[in-house]
């Protein structure tokens, strides 16, 4: 996120542009390919000569509203085939002086108001792996949040990472250390994809590990699932599924794989090395998926997340797509405050470097739209599946004086003939197809509501059988 450059206008684009396909299956074909979130939709770069101003004003006010932390391990011990992430080769000896860095940056504005004042609602370690930590330093990671960090009584605090990292000694420590969250990447049982992604881990010695953190009973553990990867067949994605379900996990996560074109398996697959399941097969996988959870009476969270037990709550993830305020800790970690999107510098050295003089961390900073707080409350409502097109009427004609049904109604009405979402009084609810395409069709709202209110929302015409 550079902010020292200008960014370019996005160039307006029809409402057409924004349609689905009518008249087709909307779980194949309902648009070309799905979309990620952008998180540009809105925000302006900061120049960087401002940088020093804006940050001390950001940080001399309390927050408000819900309050989310971030804690950055940037390191894998390998690139997964799949993964657009990467960004250090771990390194044992890096793991104490990165550990000290992060504990440092935790304890130095540990007394400004940003910091210091609300509660903290959850606490997520992401990386990167950063279960590569030994577990004095991950341990030692988490005591300086608790220690440092305003947490809320319930604050909820994940770890993310690998089964196999996770032995007995080490998941009962990072419990004794304050986590009561565990996400875990799996991708899949199956011995046979596994082996083509390159994850070291045999099927049965994973499941043992899961079984034993299951059985310890001492936090929310989780599971990530990715469907449409190569030699995944329907069966194998069902009996994927099924595994899940088995083991008595708090939470599960199903996930379409999204081909990033430097990825080492997009560029496999260019080559003809490895054939990623069609992208048009996604949704019957994802339905699948979905049933299956329906069946075993797990709930929905959002249109990717299940629980099976109250203890799991997805807060983090939860809470940030509804745009609260995030603090970021790490080298390269992202956040959210006052306003502004910021990120810490990249560079790992630099970041341990600059850290213990108190020298500023910025990597790159953004203002938000001034209308962040209507487009947050649309992501954090279409992420669960429904919008309360009430409560977005009433903000909208508040903040905007724009009625709702003229800025967006043609374009909701055009997904609902798709076959996409039903709008039934107060409440929008996606559909199965809706909650595959659910990203999709975030972006695309947020980016047909961004460029109405900044061409003033002129009236559009809305389809002849919905008029």
């Amino acid at each position: 996120m550079s902010a020292s450059r200008p960014m370019e206008p996005r160039p307006w684009k029809p409402i057409e542009a924004f349609h689905a396909q009518e008249g087709t299956d909307p779980l194949a074909n309902a648009f070309a390919g799905r979309r990620a979130v952008h998180p540009f939709v809105g925000l302006s770069p900061v120049p960087e000569s401002e940088w020093s101003r804006t940050w001390t004003e950001m940080t001399s006010a309390a927050r408000s509203g819900k309050s989310v932390a971030y804690l950055h391990i940037p390191f894998c011990e390998s690139h997964c085939l799949f993964c657009g992430f990467y960004q250090n080769t771990w390194h044992e000896s890096a793991g104490a002086v990165y550990a000290e860095a992060l504990v440092e940056h935790l304890k130095r504005d540990r007394d400004r108001p940003y910091q210091a004042e609300g509660p903290i609602q959850a606490v997520y370690v992401g990386g990167g792996t950063p279960t590569l930590l030994s577990t004095r330093e991950l341990a030692r990671v988490i005591t300086a949040a608790r220690e440092h960090l305003p947490l809320a009584p319930d604050c909820e605090i994940t770890v993310e990472g690998r089964a196999r990292d996770l032995e007995p000694d080490k998941a009962q420590a990072l419990f004794d250390a304050g986590v009561n969250r565990l996400s875990i990447g799996v991708q899949s049982f199956d011995q046979d994809v596994r082996r083509r992604l390159g994850r070291r881990t045999e099927r049965g010695t994973l499941l043992r590990r899961l079984e034993d953190l299951v059985a310890a009973d001492r936090g929310a553990v989780i599971v990530d699932l990715i469907y449409g990867l190569p030699g995944q067949t329907p069966e194998v994605w069902e009996e994927d599924v099924r595994t899940a379900i088995g083991l008595g996990l708090d939470g599960l996560d199903l996930y379409a794989l999204k081909l990033m074109p430097q990825t080492p398996l997009a560029i496999a697959a260019r080559a003809g090395k490895l054939e990623p399941a069609a992208v048009e097969s996604h949704g019957a996988f994802y339905a699948r998926g979905a049933e299956l959870m329906d069946e075993a009476r797990w709930e929905p969270l959002s249109s990717s997340h299940w629980r099976r037990s109250t203890r799991e709550r997805n807060l983090y993830n939860l809470e940030i797509k509804a745009g609260a305020q995030c603090l970021a800790f790490g080298a390269g970690a992202g956040g959210c405050l006052g306003g502004h999107s910021y990120r810490i510098l990249a560079d790992v050295a630099e970041y341990a470097e600059y850290v213990r003089p108190g020298r500023p961390l910025l990597g790159g900073l953004m203002r938000l739209s001034p209308h962040h707080g209507l487009l947050d409350g649309i992501k954090g409502g279409l992420e669960r599946g429904r919008l309360d097109q009430w409560a977005l009427a009433d903000r909208l004609a508040t903040t905007t004086g724009l009625d709702l049904e003229q800025v967006a109604g043609p374009l909701l009405d055009q997904w609902q003939g798709a076959g996409l979402l039903t709008r039934d009084g107060r409440w929008l609810e996606l559909t199965l197809a809706g909650r595959f395409w659910q990203v999709t069709l975030t972006q695309n709202l947020l980016e047909w509501l961004d460029q109405r209110l900044r061409d003033g929302a002129a009236p559009v015409e809305r389809p002849a059988a919905l008029a």
